[in-house]
């Protein structure tokens, strides 16, 4: 019976250890979440074409504002999926959080920077 009760406790304690472990290294690095302003990015960015289209009278500021805007429209699909995968977490967007949390990483300047928006 006390051979039994050892290999039970030594079980229980195998377990706690290796679960501890994988708390420890598994699932806590994971429960960081990153942060992203789009509609502030996307503000910013319109502001920078609006100001763009109504300073320049030429053709040629036109034309260079188009493609301002064409760039943005395809490098922000771009940086929101590579954010993931840089900060090794889960990004999701602000107003979907209820508030902040120690584990709340703000991934809004990094996604600026990626999209060229001042």
């Amino acid at each position: 019976m006390k051979a039994l009760l050892l290999h039970l406790l030594l079980s229980v304690a195998l377990t706690a250890c290796g679960l501890a472990a994988y708390d420890y290294l598994a699932v806590r690095p994971l429960r960081v979440v990153g942060v992203v302003d789009v509609a502030e990015v996307y503000r910013l960015k319109e502001a920078e074409f609006t100001q763009l289209l109504t300073q320049g009278n030429s053709e040629e500021d036109k034309q260079r504002a188009l493609a301002m805007a064409r760039t943005f429209s395809q490098r922000l699909p771009a940086a929101l999926e590579e954010l993931p995968r840089e900060c090794n977490c889960l990004v999701v967007l602000r107003t979907s959080l209820a508030g902040p949390t120690p584990r709340t990483l703000d991934l809004t300047p990094a996604l600026r920077r990626k999209v060229n928006a001042p």
